[in-house]
């Protein structure tokens, strides 16, 4: 069975974005240019992939979800199919698909990452926000969190839900030379 994988930028004190979306502030170094391009090539927007000359096989990701919220800015700059490389859903009960590469779910969210995470594949990739991740906490396998050595002071939290703690095990953490620390977990 596949894995919902949460991976995610976060700041050391929980937030994966500024109070207005903002995510330029967290120290993007080469090291962690490296980390994302060797071992998760397949989170590169395709465009960004392009930029970077990275062209090789998924070694994580077939599907990737992600909150309107999180599509939005890929559009902003007219590209309706950010992750071309990965079949694609957005969460939203407003939009209607751009592209016919993106499938938008509107309805029964979690029935429907259940059908992804019962299919033959990869694993699935869950881009954001924190309101989706929160929706979708019931169904998350792992979490990978590249954890910045940055205070945001405010922001969007990891998990935007109700009270609901749910466990996960550490299974792997990695230091990079910036000070970014990646930290794997699966649920419990």
């Amino acid at each position: 069975m596949r894995k919902l994988v949460y991976y995610i930028g976060m700041t050391i004190d929980g937030f994966i974005a500024g109070p207005d979306g903002s995510v330029d502030f967290f120290p993007v170094t080469q090291d962690v240019l490296d980390f994302i391009v060797e071992d998760y090539p397949d989170a590169l927007p395709t465009h960004v992939r392009e930029q970077f000359g990275v062209d090789v096989p998924n070694p994580n990701f077939d599907a990737g979800v992600q909150g309107r919220l999180t599509y939005e800015p890929a559009l902003e700059i007219g590209i309706t199919s950010p992750y071309a490389h990965l079949r694609q859903y957005v969460v939203s009960e407003t939009m209607e698909s751009p592209d016919p590469a993106v499938e938008i779910i509107s309805a029964d969210v979690a029935g429907r990452i259940r059908e992804l995470k019962a299919e033959n594949g990869k694993d699935i990739y869950l881009m954001g926000g924190a309101r989706l991740a929160g929706a979708l906490l019931p169904e998350i396998d792992a979490l990978v969190v590249k954890l910045y050595p940055v205070v945001a002071g405010a922001g969007t939290p990891l998990f935007t839900t109700d009270f609901s703690p749910t466990h996960f095990e550490l299974t792997g953490n990695r230091a990079l030379r910036n000070g970014t620390v990646i930290l794997t977990y699966d649920r419990k």
